[in-house]
């Protein structure tokens, strides 16, 4: 086993999660489904990581749990040394809101509000955060602050998500099929999106996909199949969202 992070300059430093023997068991009536089997789990410092599999490969359920979204059945994961499944629940809420950036494939936008103001409801419960307008400028949308999601293409909203996502400047950034509901040329500006805060704001980024093209603008892919990591490799020439082969 692994010795735990340390935060003051151990080896282990530059691991941002340490995952290990994760399982995760949902209980359905009498149908117990085991959707995580005893997962060993890294992400960097820095890294571009996507995890690619069918759906129900646990990729998801993996993601949330990283996230503080949910707790593991067993196991243990380790956030820069901080042992994420021994804390209550206000303290991941907590996590949550400080330390990591979530974006799904659908934009949980307020539709009442404008593009700033989805971006300042994040803003406003957090210490320090970008502005508004830097954030929905970094993702190439400061011509569109006081615009309603209803008047927005499918990828301005989700870059709007995206910007709602780092304007309180968090460590990680974890995405859940962000591109899943776009057509390919708006899914790669939404990746150089996510490109830009990888390299530009240092975040760590991890992308759930089913769309093995992606893989290569990573650091790193990690492959799953029925609650295990099938395969992993690391890519040493990434490719920008442009050169991706559809």
């Amino acid at each position: 086993m692994n010795a735990p992070l340390d935060a003051s300059g151990g080896p282990e430093q530059a691991r941002v999660f340490d995952a290990r023997k994760l399982t995760k068991v949902y209980v359905m009536g009498e149908v117990e489904v085991h959707a995580l089997r005893g997962v060993d789990f890294t992400i960097g410092d820095g890294e571009f990581l996507v995890l690619l599999g069918h759906s129900g490969s646990g990729k998801s359920t993996l993601l949330n749990i990283l996230g503080g979204l949910d707790v593991p059945t067993s196991g243990q994961v380790l956030y820069r040394g901080r042992d994420l499944t021994r804390c209550s629940e206000s303290q991941l809420t907590s996590f949550r809101r400080h330390n990591v950036g979530f974006i799904f494939q659908f934009y949980n936008l307020v539709p009442s509000l404008t593009a700033r103001e989805n971006v300042e409801l994040v803003t406003e419960i957090v210490e320090e955060p970008m502005q508004a307008a830097e954030a929905l400028d970094l993702v190439g949308l400061s011509h569109r602050l006081d615009h309603f999601p209803s008047q927005m293409s499918g990828g301005e909203q989700q870059r709007i998500a995206i910007a709602r996502a780092i304007a309180k400047r968090p460590d990680v950034l974890l995405c859940d099929e962000p591109t899943g509901a776009l057509d390919i040329s708006t899914g790669i500006v939404v990746l150089e999106a996510l490109e830009l805060v990888n390299r530009e704001l240092g975040a760590t980024v991890a992308v759930i996909t089913h769309n093995a093209a992606i893989a290569e603008i990573a650091d790193r892919v990690v492959n799953m199949a029925d609650g295990r990591i099938a395969s992993e490799r690391r890519i040493p020439n990434r490719l920008r969202a442009r050169e991706i082969e559809w």
